[in-house]
């Protein structure tokens, strides 16, 4: 990053969740935090003033558990394209998954991921470490030395653990370091060889399902395991209904569970891939309209405290074989705050449940010092204009995978720049 610079953004809508801010106000930005907000500071002299009328300033998005592809499969995506597409789209803090190649099971993994997004200079990446070694889910990693190293919380990925046994301990010594373990909910005997919900339209498309108890065994297996053991435990991209209850039940009785869904399940189902369109292919799949409509519920009651892009950029060649023989996934990074936005649009949330879905919620889970705005607070901000309509396309998408289900969908927040530490990363007028 560079040296630091004093800015003025002036006369713009800041929401800020965290300390519950919905006002049009001027922020005063130093030495990369938030120095006033309102009155200009007494001998305060701008280098750089940002005016920002119509506009709405929001802390920096925060999005959790990205396939950023490097190392080992830069073809797809690297971590240059990917953290400036992220910048492009007002993100400012990226979590890695461990299933890259090498897997994240060593520090110097960790430092060769943190070193890549340094040069990129551009949104800022965390690791989350890999639970057991290679995540073949028999032998524990060394987490302490990961989580020395930066990881700031661990994982297995989509890939099986050997046993209830391996996965209690590793709930344990996860435990012993305060780490979050976060998880795929799969029992990955009911799922194996599935590629589209279990039910009507699998059978009609003739395509292997995986049932909804693939995961509902798992959630209730784990919740179970996380009262045994004390540990703190995340379910990623939670996609069922009844998965959701027992975790909002866990939750309500002070069991330490959180969870997240990502964006796609909470506007698709699987009637959208009666065409066989690949981009389509998700795993955990797109599922029911009734466990659609069961996640947005959820959402809306604060069962799920955080919304992600599930982003997983794939290279076109990825999509062209028949939908079984695809790899899952969508790129998520460019659509996840217009159609966060679009969850306002529809009476499902407020503006700032909205924005606090993917600042100070995920902020809060990781434990991390971002995700909102107050005096003092780290500077991170998107500037968007949220009348300014424009459609995804290839074009239009900063991402290097075009791979999504919603090319052609009409988006309405336009970022016009992202700042990272007081730092403009992203300005709409330079770098597109």
């Amino acid at each position: 990053m560079s040296e630091s610079i004093r800015l003025a953004i002036e006369d713009g809508r800041l929401i800020d969740p965290a300390n519950n801010r919905d006002e049009i106000t001027n922020l005063y930005i130093a030495d990369g935090k938030v120095l006033a907000i309102g009155k200009k500071p007494d001998g305060f002299r701008a280098d750089q003033t940002i005016n920002a009328t119509g506009l709405t300033v929001i802390p920096g998005l925060i999005d959790t558990l990205v396939h950023l592809r490097e190392p080992g499969h830069e073809h797809k995506a690297t971590i240059d394209s990917e953290c400036r597409c992220a910048a492009a789209n007002g993100i400012t803090t990226l979590i890695c998954r461990p299933d890259t190649s090498p897997v994240v099971d060593t520090p110097a993994v960790v430092e060769l991921i943190r070193h890549q997004a340094q040069l990129t200079a551009k949104s800022r990446v965390f690791s989350v470490g890999a639970l057991t070694r290679g995540l073949k889910g028999e032998q524990l990693s060394e987490m302490a030395a990961l989580q020395e190293a930066g990881c700031i919380g661990v994982s297995n990925a989509q890939q099986p653990l050997a046993s209830s046994l391996v996965t209690r301990r590793a709930l344990e010594y996860a435990s012993t370091f305060g780490l979050t373990v976060f998880v795929y909910p799969d029992d990955h005997a009911l799922s194996e060889k599935g590629c589209l919900h279990e039910g009507p339209v699998a059978t009609r498309l003739g395509l292997p399902g995986i049932p909804e108890a693939s995961e509902t065994v798992a959630v209730a297996r784990d919740i179970a395991l996380v009262e045994q053991t004390g540990a703190h435990v995340h379910f990623c991209n939670i996609t069922t209904r009844r998965a959701l209850r027992m975790v909002g039940r866990a939750m309500f009785d002070n069991i330490s569970v959180s969870a997240d869904c990502s964006i796609p399940h909470l506007f698709l189902t699987d009637v959208d891939t009666r065409n066989f369109d690949s981009n389509y292919h998700l795993i955990p799949p797109l599922r029911s309209q009734s466990d659609r409509d069961g996640l947005r519920t959820g959402l809306a009651e604060g069962a799920i405290s955080l919304i992600c892009s599930g982003h997983q950029p794939h290279e076109p060649d990825a999509k062209l074989a028949p939908f079984p023989a695809t790899e899952p996934g969508i790129s998520g990074l460019d659509t996840l705050l217009p159609l966060t936005l679009r969850l306002v649009d529809d009476g499902l949330l407020s503006l700032s449940q909205a924005i606090s879905r993917l600042t100070e919620g995920p902020a809060k889970m990781l434990n991390l010092p971002y995700g909102q705005l107050g005096e003092g607070a780290i500077a991170d901000i998107c500037i968007f204009n949220p009348k300014k309509p424009w459609i995804l396309s290839h074009n239009t998408m900063q991402s290097r995978g075009k791979n999504t289900p919603f090319m052609g969908w009409e988006m309405n927040a336009h970022v016009r720049y992202t700042l990272r530490d007081g730092q403009i990363i992203f300005n709409a007028e330079n770098d597109l």
